[in-house]
């Protein structure tokens, strides 16, 4: 009898370790784990992490800051609707409305008095192009980088800086 007793504590004794080993494990990743995903969170919610597109750029003080904030938006000058035919195969036309931010309000009295002129060299700029020109992002931003060089060069007291696409339909 003292045998048997002997051989049931010996059982007990080696799945005790068992017993603690197996919940410590689990608790020890299971807390990894939290501490991983809390610390994802954490830099998520604090913007540590770059937002695509350089929406922000972070400064010596390491305060973010939108990127054109300091910049005030020049006077806006509303051109009337363009509509013209693109080239190329079949019947495509684009309809458009335009806004200039301009410089100055010196700009805005030149740009009022040299309208017929820029309109025409907006025109003729509009009226090159294809669909497949118009038609991507890529395209529209560099129709809108020559509009405003080719509109520059008429304007002597003032310049534009900045052209705005109210509307854009391509068909």
């Amino acid at each position: 009898m003292a045998d048997e007793e002997k051989e049931l504590d010996k059982g007990e004794d080696s799945q005790e370790p068992l017993k603690k080993g197996f919940p410590v494990k689990i608790l020890i990743i299971t807390l990894l784990a939290l501490l991983v995903v809390g610390g994802g969170l954490a830099v998520w919610k604090m913007g540590v992490l770059a937002k695509p597109g350089g929406v922000t750029e972070v400064q010596d003080t390491g305060k973010e800051k939108p990127k054109q904030a300091n910049k005030d938006i020049g006077p806006i000058h509303t051109l009337d609707t363009f509509i013209v035919n693109l080239i190329g195969q079949g019947r495509s036309y684009l309809k458009t409305r335009i806004e200039l931010e301009l410089d100055s309000e010196d700009a805005a009295i030149e740009i009022n008095r040299r309208m017929p002129q820029l309109r025409d060299k907006i025109l003729t700029t509009l009226s090159s192009k294809s669909f497949d020109d118009v038609s991507t992002l890529e395209g529209k931003y560099q129709l809108r980088a020559e509009l405003i060089a080719s509109l520059n060069q008429y304007l002597t007291t003032g310049k534009v800086t900045n052209l705005y696409f109210t509307d854009f339909i391509v068909q």
